[in-house]
């Protein structure tokens, strides 16, 4: 895409340019008005001269011209004129240079020959072209402050509309209660465009406080039943007279219900501003919690030729919540598992706080990585694999300040890494 320019440039170079073409324009029509004018002078001038020559040879055959310093007569009735002059239509003809000598030359055919009465200008014409110097200058002189004029005046004009696009830059999609300030110099069309975008940014600020006051009531609300169904899961595993098949179906129960349990906790972080999650959050060892993670979705590998692995940096400390963190690596686990068949599952931690999770799987190609980047951009989108979906884990590393990059290529694995916010690593390798 070509580079944009300011709309204040644009109307420097608009500007600038008119006026320059304007003023030569204007030069030229002087130049051509000035030889014009100079060549009906001549024309006048030299007509007269030579009626009155004309007229004293004919009254007077013995009548011979004498020369003076800056008018000579050529009388081509006896002799050849000069060769300057020679093959030199009739009329005047203007800066002849005849023996070292600029003139202005009037040619006659008369029926004894040609006649060329030439006027001496050379002082004329240096005279002309100082003129022409101090003509140029003042042009010039004239574009520079006009050029500096139209640079005040459009830096004046579109100051406010600067301000405004600066304000509206300044903008933060994070921070709710934001305005538009509008400058006192602003035009109405300016005013209209910043009372618009303020309305919109209120209309905005009411839908997100909405937002999180239903997903807040609504997880809140949620907790009690799930926590209900956890417990009574796990009373009922305690029961040893409870039969096999029961015993999985109760322990699937409890697993969805920590599920469910990790995802209103995701859903309660997600519906807090950013600035006052630190007053919930943990110090959590890293490497402690992604053991159990591990523990926690080991059974997913059962039936496959799978391993899991955890290498790298031990007693790394995150502050953060811990369900949300559970939440994070464990989707991104789960995946992991899910679209691997056999080999090692590795999951390396490394300081100051970032888990790289690295499967043996069948790969992503590159436009399933561009549709994930593409809803880490938004916020948004379908979902992928199991779990809470990359979805939701693309919107809370952008409320918290987290970064994921996935790395993959068909039939070479999946590497994603994970980096979170932390407290000064107390890493040991």
């Amino acid at each position: 895409m070509a580079a944009r320019t300011s709309l204040r440039r644009r109307i420097l170079l608009g500007l600038l340019g008119y006026t320059v073409a304007l003023t030569l324009a204007v030069f030229a029509h002087g130049v051509m008005v000035n030889e014009h004018a100079e060549a009906l002078v001549w024309q006048t001038l030299l007509d007269s001269e030579l009626d009155h020559v004309v007229e004293r040879i004919t009254s007077d055959p013995q009548y011979r011209w004498i020369d003076t310093s800056s008018m000579v007569l050529f009388d081509g009735r006896h002799g050849p004129l000069p060769a300057a002059l020679q093959g030199l239509a009739p009329g005047v003809h203007d800066e002849v240079v005849i023996d070292g000598v600029v003139r202005v030359v009037l040619i006659r055919q008369t029926e004894e020959g040609p006649l060329a009465l030439a006027l001496d200008i050379t002082d004329l014409e240096q005279r002309e072209f100082d003129m022409w110097i101090t003509v140029m200058g003042s042009t010039l002189t004239m574009v520079v402050l006009i050029s500096l004029a139209v640079f005040w005046g459009v830096n004046r004009l579109v100051r406010p509309l600067t301000m405004l696009s600066g304000s509206i830059e300044a903008l933060k999609p994070d921070q709710p209660g934001q305005r538009i300030a509008v400058p006192a110099s602003a035009t109405t069309e300016l005013v209209v465009i910043a009372d618009s975008i303020n309305d919109y940014l209120r209309r905005n600020d009411s839908f997100v406080e909405r937002e999180r006051i239903f997903i807040d009531t609504a997880s809140h609300e949620l907790r009690t039943p799930i926590s209900v169904i956890a417990g009574a899961s796990e009373l009922a595993l305690g029961q040893p007279s409870i039969p096999p098949a029961v015993r999985g179906q109760l322990a699937r129960i409890r697993q969805t219900s920590r599920d469910v349990e990790r995802l209103i906790a995701l859903l309660l972080v997600l519906a807090k501003d950013p600035s006052r999650l630190a007053g919930t959050a943990d110090r959590l060892s890293l490497d402690q919690t992604v053991a159990e993670i591990v523990d926690q979705h080991a059974h997913l590998a059962e039936g496959k030729d799978l391993a899991i692995t955890i290498a790298g940096s031990t007693g790394v400390e995150i502050v953060a919540s811990l369900p949300v963190v559970q939440t994070a690596i464990g989707n991104l686990l789960r995946n992991a598992i899910e679209n691997s068949d056999r080999g090692t599952i590795e999951l390396r931690i490394e300081p100051p706080a970032t888990v790289v999770i690295s499967d043996p799987g069948h790969g992503m190609t590159p436009e399933e990585i561009s549709a994930i980047y593409a809803r880490l951009a938004r916020g948004g989108g379908e979902r992928m694999g199991g779990g809470i979906g990359l979805d939701l884990i693309a919107r809370l590393c952008e409320h918290l300040g987290w970064t994921l990059d996935i790395q993959s290529g068909p039939g070479r694995g999946t590497v994603a890494r994970l980096t979170l916010s932390s407290a000064p690593s107390t890493g040991r390798p």
